[in-house]
């Protein structure tokens, strides 16, 4: 602690303000004195109600979180961002677990008359603002939070928002907001136009989640980059965004979407029915992740440009068997035959192989451009493993250019079959590049070696 009490203030006031948990720095208060003396100067107030304390507050008197926060506010007077909510374990809480609970407000944070007591304590300089509602609380509760946000809060660049009803009465210009986030949020408007109207400086804008929407449309001119988790209900959707360079859509089944996005760099597309999926070809994307179990027919009707470098592709399961015997590496390359690098699932890997074992592999347009391939491959026997040695040397022979091969293995492979897999490549292919690894649901894949 003496150490500590060298360090320059000015040092001691970032480090206190890039705390996580605003409780921890009330602790940080009491081991310290030159820490109590600085605590007024953070520029962050962070709390986050757990599900510990929330399940103790049900049980034993304690002090509300509402009125903890209220106090961290009134203590602090340089404060630049706040974020105040619920953690996560909180939202798995079922509805007939609480008794009573959807009368309490103790944890409806963007209750408008709540916000209202610390709002004006620090909107003049505020410039990061998250709050995250339990959804238990606040989903019969609608919230006129954007409007008053929006007229208090000029200097705002950052603002995240969850677990809410939301409504857009009121809402007012905010020319500085540059990065928003809806996460699970009700939003009962037919589209986005008052936020679009109102946010149209944004840059970085996320909607995960986001229901009560009937036909959706998107139109921000300067974004630069987009996450949009739509729901399951089939709506049509609409991205105009002139400037985007990144876009990262799921969605299951779409009436229809239609893209306006002519400088699209990166593109992850998930999408489980493709019947209303068409869009204009884009002129500069580099990088694509496409996941449906409709690839054959996603890839084949719609053209995603002819400077994709880096291709990844989770076809998850096929629609109908036959649709495992349409999909080869020959149609991967004929759409995209200048990709450089390849990632493929290990659903994707299985019907390549599948359409290989019917009907063979020959040389095809593209071949001579890719250099790396990543595949993820299902649990192997010893017959089976002469099945991917056979169509993997046929890869070799017909992608001239490949020097880099990434195998993952699945972890319940035998370790024996693991092993002949290995020795059947490294050492009779010194040109290329070999690295091994596992792969298993659910756990983050696994490097185990490189290969000559």
């Amino acid at each position: 602690m003496d150490t500590m009490n060298e360090l320059p203030p000015e040092l001691l006031v970032n480090i206190l303000s890039r705390l996580n948990d605003s409780e921890a720095l009330a602790r940080c208060r009491v081991a310290s004195k030159i820490l109590n003396s600085l605590w007024r100067e953070i520029r962050a107030v962070n709390l986050i109600c757990t599900l510990s304390r929330y399940s103790k507050s049900r049980s034993i008197a304690v002090t509300p979180f509402k009125t903890i926060f209220k106090s961290l506010i009134e203590d602090s007077r340089n404060i630049r961002s706040v974020s105040v909510g619920v953690d996560r374990a909180l939202t798995g809480i079922l509805f007939d677990n609480l008794i009573d609970e959807d009368d309490s407000d103790e944890l409806y944070l963007s209750d408008v008359e709540f916000v209202k007591e610390w709002l004006p304590r620090v909107s003049e300089d505020l410039e990061i603002l998250s709050i995250s509602d339990f959804w238990v609380q606040s989903c019969w509760r609608n919230s006129e939070i954007l409007a008053l946000v929006s007229s208090n809060c000029s200097k705002l660049v950052k603002l995240e928002l969850k677990n809410a009803w939301l409504s857009v009465v009121g809402l007012t210009q905010m020319p500085n907001l540059r990065h928003l986030t809806l996460e699970f949020i009700r939003l009962d408007d037919e589209n986005l136009e008052k936020i679009s109207d109102c946010f149209s400086f944004l840059q970085v804008l996320n909607l995960i989640g986001v229901g009560g929407l009937k036909e959706p449309r998107i139109h921000f001119l300067h974004l630069k980059s987009c996450h949009w988790t739509v729901s399951n209900a089939p709506l049509s959707l609409a991205i105009v965004a002139p400037n985007l360079l990144e876009l990262e859509l799921k969605c299951s089944k779409p009436k229809s979407l239609l893209l306006e996005t002519p400088r699209l760099v990166k593109f992850h597309l998930s999408v489980e029915n493709t019947n209303g999926v068409s869009f204009a070809e884009f002129q500069d994307l580099n990088s694509l992740e496409l996941i449906s179990p409709d690839m054959f027919r996603l890839i084949s009707k719609t053209h995603f440009g002819n400077k994709i470098r880096k291709l990844a592709m989770d076809s998850v399961k096929s629609i109908e068997e036959s649709e495992r015997l349409k999909l080869g590496l020959g149609t991967l390359l004929e759409a995209f035959p200048g990709i450089i690098s390849l990632s493929l699932s290990p659903v994707t890997w299985s019907n390549i192989q599948t359409h290989f074992q019917s009907k063979g592999l020959v040389r095809m347009k593209g071949a001579d451009t890719l250099k790396q391939i990543t595949a993820r491959v299902q649990m192997l026997d010893h017959t089976s493993v002469h099945q991917t040695v056979s169509f993997i040397v046929s890869i070799l022979s017909t992608c001239t250019s490949l020097t880099e091969m990434r195998l993952m293995i699945h972890q319940n492979t035998d370790p024996s079959v693991r092993t002949l897999l290995i020795s059947a490549f490294t050492m009779n292919n010194p040109s290329v590049r070999w690295k091994w690894g596992m792969w298993a649901e659910g756990i983050e894949d696994m490097w185990v070696s490189d290969g000559a």
